[in-house]
């Protein structure tokens, strides 16, 4: 028996702060007063809710302008809706970050403005320095800038003596500082973007933890779903999926493979992607073209049409067959309306490739990171 999806009810999120009954009021204008540094307080409604000792104020965007602005949920228009210049002006890319998760589906919940004020910088950072990452795809093979990296199989990459964290993931990520790209898998991609954005705000916020950031990753890196574990929360599931078409930038999410075949082909079972904000993802391996929601649809589907096997015995994926591909069928706006109505859903649980679609239910983004209220607990460097 097939268990029901719920799909989240919009309208009911936006940002939770908590707040004694008689501070309540405070808590109340200073999210306001931030909101209004940024001239959002016009579009947003704030509510109380629970009882004595418990009560929490939510800020969420009005319900008049949440339907204009992003029906049904869909954040992708949202800054060509209002004129947002996110490349040219932070503020704007604070402002789309804010909107978006106003609107949410679910809460954001913090536990005072200071936490959701970092919280939109590491995001914002995590944009920024997603729009500069430009590596070379490898599943096997791995490389760093041997000046601030050395590499051993129990300890993964980790830094070496007096390099400075920021810097190194850097060198790393980003070409215009190194002069070339590195070798990574998208996955490993996301995590040093996520890792760069978040000292960037510790150093701002909390030097402790970055000071125990620093010694974690001269000891050992903190890798896969250890660093999910650690560093990110996940919201929505797949008994209640997220829109197919929200996002808010600096979100982490996953694209799936929805092809059985081609999805045994290592790194092809999905590709994973920062949301840029306008519509946009990211694409670690063309900087300069990133990924629209049709886009990177389309290119997932033709991964099923450029499977070959290896010398080696591997089932590989042709990407010079997939770019042809895909500039053939998006020169075909009925082959593009094909290929959406397909890929454009839900996906299905793992191990299931019957009529699902390419779509996650879920999204990641940092966890609190400020002192006294930071969530980031780290394995050999404890948390602060």
């Amino acid at each position: 028996m097939t268990e029901a999806i719920h799909p989240i009810q919009l309208g009911v999120g936006g940002i939770e702060i908590p707040g004694k009954t008689s501070r309540l009021s405070a808590v109340q204008e200073s999210g306001l007063n931030y909101l209004q540094g940024l001239g959002l307080d016009p579009y947003v409604v704030t509510t109380r809710h629970g009882g004595p000792g418990g009560q929490l104020i939510r800020f969420r965007l009005s319900e008049a302008f949440a339907h204009d602005w992003t029906p049904q949920c869909d954040t992708t228009q949202l800054a060509h809706k209002l004129g947002l210049d996110t490349l040219g002006k932070p503020d704007d890319l604070d402002r789309e970050i804010l909107l978006s998760m106003l609107l949410g589906p679910v809460a954001f919940a913090y536990p005072n403005v200071d936490e959701l004020e970092s919280a939109v910088r590491v995001r914002r950072n995590i944009v920024l320095n997603a729009r500069k990452t430009a590596l070379a795809f490898d599943t096997e093979e791995a490389e760093r800038p041997t000046e601030y990296w050395q590499y051993a199989e129990a300890t993964g990459f980790t830094l070496l003596p007096g390099k400075p964290l920021i810097a190194a993931l850097e060198a790393a990520t980003q070409p215009d500082r190194s002069g070339k790209l590195y070798s990574f898998s998208c996955y490993r991609a996301t995590e040093y973007v996520i890792l760069l954005g978040l000292a960037q705000e510790l150093a701002r916020s909390n030097p402790k933890l970055l000071g125990q950031l620093q010694r974690q990753w001269e000891t050992r890196a903190i890798m896969s779903g250890q660093f999910h574990d650690v560093f990110l929360k996940e919201y929505g599931s797949m008994n209640e999926p997220l829109p197919l078409r929200y996002y808010v930038p600096g979100d982490r999410l996953w694209f799936r493979n929805p092809d059985e075949a081609s999805s045994n082909a290592e790194g092809y079972e999905g590709s994973w992607v920062m949301y840029l904000g306008g519509g946009l993802f990211t694409n670690f391996w063309k900087r300069d073209e990133p990924f629209t929601l049709t886009t990177k649809c389309v290119e997932l589907y033709h991964w099923r049409h450029a499977t070959y096997m290896g010398k080696n015995g591997k089932l590989q994926v042709d990407d010079n067959i997939v770019d042809d591909r895909v500039r053939q069928s998006l020169a075909d706006p009925q082959q593009v309306s094909r290929i959406l109505e397909q890929m454009l859903r839900l996906r299905e649980p793992g191990g299931v490739y019957v009529n699902g679609g390419c779509i996650d239910t879920t999204r990641e983004h940092v966890r609190w990171v400020r002192p006294g209220t930071s969530e980031i607990f780290l394995p050999d460097g404890g948390a602060a």
